[in-house]
């Protein structure tokens, strides 16, 4: 066994490889960019090297400087994570060659699977069911268009190299097939250091369903169930469980079985992951094979009780599998988030900056340790006051339950993402708490295009249904009277107008464009200690009893009788009253003020003032780079006309005009960092 590796990678998956090589016993090296110097996995390895700037292909893209690594460490064997370099045969051979094992497949298997082209090939001569297509590289967008209107739309243009979602358009005409070609080339190129393109039928309302194999050096192979990963958007997934709940025990059977033999012929000795598209029949095509760890391994891990990034360790070693095809286990289910930085009330746009809190919920599953189930696992690389560096993706962490069937499961997840408190930047949580609710989620019935049909006008949160709405403002009101019953305790006050608490609120939600909706309450205590509070909404209420402190965000407790869990703040919200109070939970948020009677019909009075009209402008969405300005001052341009070009997190963000005009002049330059509603340029 290995007394040293070297982790060729960064963020959460680092500091996974690194707790599985800690229960080992192994020394473990990390490497690091400039952005990463202050990261998680740094802090947590045994030692680390600098391997150059913020870049990815300055950095942790470059086989040389990590090889470098290893032999300025000592380390006899890299792990490379997913992304960068994993799938790279070319790396894997160096590693290789420069007597250091690659804790993954041998450069072969990589070589002959890894490419999404050579892939297919392999596995139609293999006599696996493959999608219609044109598996070989394709040279312009001209010839894009034709091969696309062969095959008939829709088709799926994917990068040779691609995974991730990057890499990859779905074109349904020949505008979209030219435009998408280009895109494609353009991300695979800057992701991968691989620009080829092909291009293959779309099978539509599909199923994303794949297998987890693992292989030895003595030619086992085992399957170790599947994972559904339909949730999707834009391709990337975003909800992962296991085990499915659509396929049945003959389909998984035969999806397993296939997959083992697709890796005994090119001699697969490491995890991988061979992924299907299944259709409404349950009849499957092979669509790729991931020949690294992927990322929601830990559902797998959950259902099976195994390590998967120990057995990679030991079968990098040389050892032999541990168990046997019938021998795997299936128990329980489980279900993984990915916690992203990105705002999904602006449509998704990446979100970069300081963690200035971030609070996971109590963790009863941890990663490496198959001693503890039925709970709830964070997998991260980011910790409090850390930062989200534009460079990389979105991934701030995974947030996994495992419950003793599919509806346990949700209602864990339900409430873990109620206590994921993350502030600084934007997540996807409110989202993701709005999905586990969804009735076609919660009963199994969806399809790779639940996401864009179900939100096809983007997410708010005022467009999530609350199973209680009276219950936020209860919480308001609850949290509002805390603090005035603070303010009882303020000394110097002036003798006859001391602060009163009270017992009459009116507690006004604030909603778009100065619309507001006063709700009378009622709060009294109903019990003789601190944290007790009868709060009364109209036909409804609440016994509210809490531990809660004020300036916390995550709040819980009990409401007549039943745990809960939520997120409170006051000051500093949208609203941009330092009075105002959000609340948060099951994905719906609001926006409050509580009020005395008096108070609330005087606000009621208050003229509304319209934010600056900006449509002359064109504002940077995001943080992110400025990679191309499309137009010059005194350019006549058209509406739909593309603009500027903002990349961030390896996506690029086109920026279209959004009516006719003339450019005055351009605000902000090529290279130049922007902030969020910078401007870029001025129209007439």
């Amino acid at each position: 066994m290995f007394t040293k590796i070297l982790i060729a990678n960064r963020g959460e998956i680092a500091c996974r490889v690194i707790k599985t090589a800690q229960k080992m016993g192994i020394k473990t090296v990390a490497v690091y960019s400039d952005a990463d110097r202050d990261a998680r996995h740094v802090m947590m390895a045994d030692e680390a090297v600098n391997i150059g700037p913020a870049p990815s292909r300055e950095s942790y893209l470059l086989a040389d400087k990590i090889i470098a690594a290893c032999k300025q460490t000592g380390a006899q064997a890299v792990h490379p994570g997913y992304g960068f370099l994993s799938e790279n045969a070319g790396f894997a051979k160096r590693v290789e060659e420069e007597g250091i094992v690659f804790i993954g497949p041998k450069h072969h298997s990589i070589a002959a699977m890894g490419d999404k082209i050579e892939s297919k090939k392999l596995a139609g001569a293999a006599g696996v069911n493959c999608i219609p297509g044109v598996n070989d590289a394709i040279e312009t967008p001209e010839r894009a268009v034709e091969i696309a209107q062969s095959i008939g739309y829709p088709v799926m243009i994917k990068a040779s190299a691609g995974g991730g979602g990057k890499g990859l358009r779905v074109a349904f005409n020949d505008k979209e097939a030219f435009e998408g070609f280009t895109s494609c080339r353009n991300e695979a190129r800057n992701s991968f250091g691989d620009d080829r393109v092909f291009i293959e039928k779309f099978v539509e309302e599909p199923r994303h369903i794949e297998i987890q194999l693992v292989g030895d050096s003595f030619g086992n192979v085992i399957y170790l169930n599947e994972r559904e990963c339909s949730i999707q958007r834009r391709h990337q997934k975003v909800i992962e469980e296991a085990p499915s709940p659509f396929i049945s025990e003959a389909t998984r059977k035969a999806m397993g079985e296939q997959a083992v033999q697709l890796a005994k012929a090119v001699n697969y000795q490491s995890a991988g992951t061979v992924e299907f598209v299944v259709g409404k029949d349950q009849s499957f095509y092979f669509l790729e094979m991931n020949t690294r760890l992927q990322v929601e391994h830990p559902v797998t891990e959950c259902i099976t009780g195994l390590d998967l990034v120990e057995l990679m360790i030991r079968v990098a070693a040389g050892e032999k599998l541990p168990l046997t095809q019938a021998e795997v286990k299936r128990e329980g289910w489980a279900i993984e988030c990915r916690i992203n930085a990105e705002d999904p009330f602006r449509n998704f746009l990446p979100s970069t900056g300081r963690l200035v809190r971030f609070q996971p919920p109590t963790e009863t599953m941890f990663a490496a340790d198959t001693s503890q189930w039925q709970g709830v696992r964070v997998d991260t690389g980011v910790q409090d006051g850390g930062e989200i560096p534009m460079f990389y993706d979105s991934m701030i962490a995974k947030l996994i339950v495992h419950g003793k069937d599919r509806l346990d499961a949700i209602a864990k997840m339900r409430e873990a993402l109620n206590g994921f408190v993350i502030r600084g930047i934007s997540s996807n949580i409110p989202f993701q708490a709005a999905l586990l609710a969804h009735p076609r989620f919660v009963a199994g019935d969806f399809n790779t295009g639940f996401i864009a049909e179900n939100y096809s006008q983007g997410f708010r949160a005022e467009d999530v249904p609350h199973d209680d709405a009276d219950l936020l403002i209860a919480l308001a009101a609850f949290v509002n009277r805390k603090y005035r019953n603070r303010a009882t305790h303020i000394s110097g006050q002036m003798e006859g107008h001391e602060v009163e608490v009270g017992e009459e609120f009116v507690v006004v939600t604030l909603g778009q464009k100065g619309q507001t909706t006063p709700t009378p309450v009622t709060v009294t205590d109903f019990e003789k200690k601190t944290g007790s509070s009868l709060v009364t909404v109209g036909a409804s209420s609440y016994k509210i009893c809490s531990n809660y402190r004020l300036g916390e965000v995550r709040i819980s407790g009990t409401f007549n009788g039943e745990p809960f869990t939520a997120q409170v703040e006051r000051g500093g919200l949208a609203s941009k009253n330092p009075l105002a109070i959000r609340v948060s939970h099951n994905g719906t948020q609001i926006d409050t003020l509580v009020l005395s009677t008096r108070a609330a019909a005087l606000y009621e009075l208050m003229p509304y003032k319209a934010p600056p009209d900006m449509s002359r402008f064109v504002l940077s969405p995001m943080p992110g780079l400025l990679v191309e300005v499309a137009v010059e001052p005194g350019q006549k341009v058209q509406a739909g006309e593309r603009v500027a070009v903002i990349e961030a997190m390896k996506m690029e963000n086109v920026l279209f005009a959004a009516a006719d005009g003339v450019v005055k002049s351009i605000v902000a330059r090529k290279g130049e960092s922007m902030a969020v509603d910078q401007v870029i340029v001025e129209f007439v």
